[in-house]
């Protein structure tokens, strides 16, 4: 990378006592030790998510019919050059709140990459929610990275300060999946910066 970029990490669990945060300050451990990001954390949770959507989709829009309490997160969205999704496995899928999230935006996720750190009590790890966020952001013209780190029986895994018991495995697809974040982050500013991204 020639310079650090924009990189946000999304918690996608609004749920109480929810293990996202955990995670999430996993994987922002790794982002600094590996370097060239400039990282900020998305947190749903503590983020305005209306549900009544404006009449227009928001690639439709001809106007911003944002709520103005969203005007933070969507600009941070704008300015990332990449993102990091952190999502548990609710019932085979994302949480709600995601969702929410996506189909409030759509410019913001256009052109850029896309990774993924997952976790579940199950032993999917949370990579049938993944897959399908894979599906919706191919729609939205965002590209998803192929390696991504996720965590199956995750009580299991972490320790009572929320560090990993057996680090390396994981410490590994991070990095492998921040060197892909870092490849594609590159190429697609680099052509974001020199021809538009073509209209739906």
């Amino acid at each position: 990378m020639d310079k650090k970029f924009e990189l946000a990490i999304i918690i996608g669990s609004v749920r109480q006592n929810r293990f996202g945060p955990v995670v999430a300050r996993w994987f922002l451990q790794q982002v600094e030790a590996y370097g060239g990001f400039h990282a900020s954390v998305i947190d749903l949770a503590e983020t305005p998510l209306p549900l009544v959507l404006p009449p227009e989709p928001p690639a439709m829009a001809t106007t911003d019919a944002r709520p103005a309490e969203m005007a933070s997160v969507s600009k941070t969205l704008a300015a990332a050059d990449a993102f990091v999704i952190v999502t548990p496995e609710y019932n085979r899928s994302f949480p709600a709140s995601l969702k929410s999230l996506i189909d409030w935006h759509y410019s913001e996720w256009r052109a850029k990459p896309i990774g993924f750190v997952s976790y579940s009590g199950g032993s999917s790890g949370g990579l049938r929610a993944v897959e399908q966020l894979r599906l919706i952001f191919a729609e939205l013209h965002a590209v998803t990275v192929r390696d991504s780190v996720s965590f199956a029986r995750y009580w299991k895994e972490f320790d009572e300060e929320g560090r990993l018991m057996d680090p390396d495995d994981a410490k590994e697809t991070a990095s492998a999946m921040l060197v892909q974040l870092g490849w594609w982050g590159d190429a697609l500013r680099e052509a974001r910066t020199h021809w538009a991204y073509p209209s739906p």
